[in-house]
């Protein structure tokens, strides 16, 4: 499951609504939700967040931060390392092999180092 999926679900249950009632009230196949919600599928249109945050009727502070959550949520992701030192792309490479087996707790830590470094830049 993606963030976004995360926060979708939540949306669901918090307006007592089915992957097929949401789907045919937005336009799209009860499929495609599911596979959002379940991390099948890449970051979603700027469209259907729209009429996400217009079937929920949620308030712009909370759309804002469930289209950012979207903007984290491709499940394929690419990193380029292409022009950065060696030691960057044997990084990247090894996370990219180990990822499904950290602890929470690891990606806590990796998430604090990757926060102080974007305050440090």
């Amino acid at each position: 499951m993606t963030p976004f999926g995360e926060a979708l679900r939540k949306l669901r249950a918090r307006k007592g609504v089915t992957q097929k009632q949401m789907a045919a009230a937005i336009n799209v196949s009860p499929a495609y939700l599911s596979a959002l919600e379940h991390g099948r599928r890449g970051k979603p249109s700027f469209d259907f967040l729209q009429r996400v945050a217009g079937y929920f009727n949620i308030i712009w502070d909370e759309a804002e931060e469930l289209f950012m959550v979207a903007g984290a949520s491709d499940p394929r992701v690419i990193v380029d390392t292409s022009g950065l030192a060696p030691q960057y792309t044997a990084f990247a490479n090894r996370l990219a092999s180990m990822i499904r087996n950290l602890d929470p707790e690891v990606i806590e830590d990796l998430e604090a180092v990757l926060e102080k470094a974007r305050k440090v830049n």
